[in-house]
């Protein structure tokens, strides 16, 4: 069993070259607070936004698989892939200072991200 503390976050997507549009409407028209990306993920492009108890990534939708997803904090990361290697696709993701993580395909093509934060 997973237990979920919360969720972290949720993915929506944008597409390439949009950002500017996406930052007029999420900050200008709906007043979300931007936030940075950490560094190992900038290249991707896109924006993060803090909300209330979570976050808002808006990820450059790439053309082979959709990005979107939400993203739970979970008590123990290892013991999760553990629990779904053999069941599901895997899905590797880049480093983030301060967080394991890992994704997985459900049976039905959705990507759900766990994730563990790290003691500091």
């Amino acid at each position: 069993m997973i237990e979920i503390k919360r969720i972290d976050h949720v993915q929506l997507c944008v597409p390439k070259g949009k950002e500017d549009e996406a930052r007029a409407f999420y900050t200008d028209i709906i007043g979300l607070q931007e936030i940075p990306k950490p560094a190992s993920l900038m290249a991707n492009g896109g924006l993060w936004y803090q909300l209330p108890g979570a976050e808002l990534h808006l990820g450059i939708e790439p053309e082979m698989r959709t990005r979107r997803h939400p993203a739970f904090e979970i008590t123990d990361v290892a013991a999760a892939r553990e629990l779904l290697e053999d069941k599901v696709e895997i899905v590797e993701e880049p480093y983030i200072p301060g967080r394991t993580r890992f994704a997985f395909i459900d049976p039905f093509g959705n990507k759900i991200e766990l994730l563990q934060m790290l003691d500091k």
